[in-house]
């Protein structure tokens, strides 16, 4: 959910709630606003013990004994890839742990991208029919003089109007050299030249809220990529430069991503020393602790709900714990375990649990979550669409003392 206010207003409202389709052209990169992602701690391709070890084992000899049986002796044809992945997809059956699962190579990729922050593109994201949502920064799309709610009809002079956005996304991945895209905007129609380049996958929305003379810095996360912390750091400054006296941090509906971009945006306002996260692994459990000499001084509140789960919470955790940040919202989602991956050798991917994670005042909050200092509903109409953001309105009134 993308959250605006007025400024100098005492009722800040919220935009309506929808399920919006979000293409960043050239990438392909395709989600609904309200997508999640998967909190895990990422480990390159690793042999867990060596064959030696393993052929010594009976349990696996068992196992390949049985493989090569049934591919010798079973009475079709068997596809020897299909069998093995059966045979992985068994295992995870087994564990009965949902986050623990083997993902194919289309999904593991679908993962690696939405979590890298970065692509090649031109910079707009497009919902509905081909109408552009809106234009980066500084993007070549930005720069090229595409606006927000104008519709692409043409891509390199063929009509796509008859085409879906994925289409239309796959058309402009697959252009070389510049790429002419031909615009509706109201009545008229323009044509523009646009050079793909290397982009940041935003992840963050900053302004300054202004109320009884304050100025209240606001940073919406909706997801922890790559490069979202490096973008947090950006977008702090900026507001600081503003002069701002508190921050309001907005983690709703954002289902997790990177534990390092979590540690790094709490290591912005946490003393040296203070701890991030613990660890419970199987046999020991570790406490990650702030190593930076950046700290913040000045008041947060966190905004979370039933959505935020994984390194939201981590976050949330820590800026409660370690910071003293007042946190408004509905209790948290509750996912504190922590996963690893294991990249195979046909591009697909074993992803699963290794450990649980801890705030720093000991609690486990998976399946428990995390509950705010200030539990807040929002005002919706009979189609649970947003009205009043009285989530929002009630960390503007946290901070702005009334």
């Amino acid at each position: 959910m993308k959250l605006f206010s007025k400024k100098n207003t005492e009722n800040i409202q919220g935009f309506k709630l929808i399920e919006v389709i979000i293409i960043v052209l050239v990438t392909s990169f395709l989600c609904s606003i309200a997508t999640g992602l998967i909190f895990y701690k990422h480990y390159e391709n690793t042999t867990i013990a060596s064959y030696e070890k393993l052929s010594d084992n009976e349990n696996v000899n068992e196992f390949l004994q049985v493989y090569a049986s049934i591919i010798k002796e079973y009475y079709e044809d068997v596809d020897e890839a299909e069998l093995v992945d059966s045979a992985i997809n068994a295992m995870f059956s087994y564990l009965g742990d949902s986050y623990s699962e083997h993902l194919s190579k289309e999904e593991t990729e679908e993962l690696i991208e939405r979590l890298a922050g970065e692509y090649q593109g031109i910079g707009v994201e497009i919902y509905l029919d081909k109408i552009i949502y809106s234009v980066f920064e500084d993007s070549p799309a930005d720069k090229a003089g595409i606006k927000v709610d104008d519709q692409i009809i043409k891509v390199d002079g063929t009509d796509v109007s008859q085409m879906d956005n994925a289409e239309v996304s796959n058309m402009i991945k697959n252009s070389e050299g510049k790429i002419t895209i031909t615009l509706l905007r109201k009545e008229e129609t323009i044509t523009v030249e646009v050079q793909k380049d290397d982009l940041y996958i935003p992840s963050i929305v900053k302004q300054v809220i202004n109320q009884n003379d304050k100025k209240i810095g606001y940073i919406n996360i909706s997801t922890f990529s790559n490069t979202t912390s490096e973008q947090f750091a950006k977008a702090i400054k900026s507001l600081e430069d503003e002069n701002i006296e508190s921050l309001i941090v907005d983690v709703r509906n954002n289902a997790g991503g990177y534990l390092v971009s979590a540690k790094e945006i709490a290591s912005e306002f946490l003393e040296k020393g203070k701890i991030i996260y613990s660890l419970e692994e199987k046999n020991k459990t570790k406490d990650y602790k702030d190593q930076s000499l950046a700290k913040k001084d000045y008041p947060v509140v966190v905004l979370i709900n039933e959505y935020s789960a994984s390194a939201s919470e981590i976050l949330a955790g820590a800026l409660k714990d370690s910071y003293n940040a007042i946190l408004v919202g509905k209790k948290s989602y509750g996912k504190g375990k922590v996963q690893q991956t294991l990249n195979l050798e046909d591009g697909s991917m074993a992803k699963y649990t290794t450990a649980k994670w801890l705030r720093p005042n000991g609690e486990c909050v998976d399946g428990v979550g995390i509950v705010p200092d200030y539990e807040v509903d929002l005002e919706v109409n009979e189609e649970n669409q947003v009205l009043v953001d009285t989530q929002l309105n009630k960390a503007v009134e946290i901070l702005a003392g009334n």
